[in-house]
């Protein structure tokens, strides 16, 4: 692994709070990286982290709270693992983010599926913000 990188994912890095996730939805821009919905808002307040992301899983799409616990376990890792190469692109640029990612499959995805749609989302976003970085 790579020296000083520390792969966790932190209450600081997590979106809270009723009224910030209401204006990420309310003004977010979305798209899809199937298996998820993305919505992300770029903020101007400062925060210790260039980006907070939050996920869910409707209760519509996987009944059974295992399922749903899973998938939310899946996630988590494949963002953790990951997160470093699109916070480095951000902390380049001097931007913050809040992001969403809204399970929209009815049925289990696999670990690899997750992973490529993480990475997909960050690419995406480096995109619409005009970062042109390895994706």
């Amino acid at each position: 692994m790579t020296e000083g990188l520390r792969f966790t994912l932190g209450k600081e890095e997590r979106v809270t709070g009723i009224k910030r996730i209401e204006k990420l939805f309310a003004d977010g821009r979305f798209f899809f990286a199937y298996p998820f919905r993305i919505v992300y808002l770029e903020y101007e307040c400062e925060h210790p982290v260039p980006v907070s992301v939050m996920v869910s899983i409707p209760k519509k799409r996987l009944k059974s709270a295992v399922k749903r616990n899973r998938m939310k376990r899946l996630f988590r890792e494949a963002y953790r693992l990951n997160k470093h190469l699109f916070i480095n692109i951000l902390q380049a640029d001097n931007s913050q983010l809040d992001i969403v990612f809204v399970y929209v499959k009815n049925e289990l995805s696999d670990f690899d599926e997750i992973e490529r749609s993480v990475n997909k989302a960050f690419c995406e976003i480096a995109k619409e913000k005009k970062i042109t970085e390895s994706c």
